[in-house]
């Protein structure tokens, strides 16, 4: 996900997405854990989106 996609979502579509997001990364850790995963990349890439949308959301809030 890029981050200009990220900015031009409002405050209550990054919290959503933040959840779902998070969701996602439990669910693919899991699998990473049980070796059902063919990518482990995959995990990086999430955490990254997160931290995307975490530094979005905290700059949209403080304003």
């Amino acid at each position: 996900m890029k981050f200009k996609e990220i900015q031009d979502l409002t405050v209550e579509e990054l919290r959503k997405r933040q959840r779902s997001m998070n969701e996602e990364l439990f669910q693919t850790k899991m699998k990473l854990s049980l070796g059902q995963l063919a990518n482990p990349l995959i995990v990086r890439s999430l955490r990254r989106d997160i931290a995307r949308v975490n530094t979005v959301l905290a700059a949209k809030l403080s304003r």
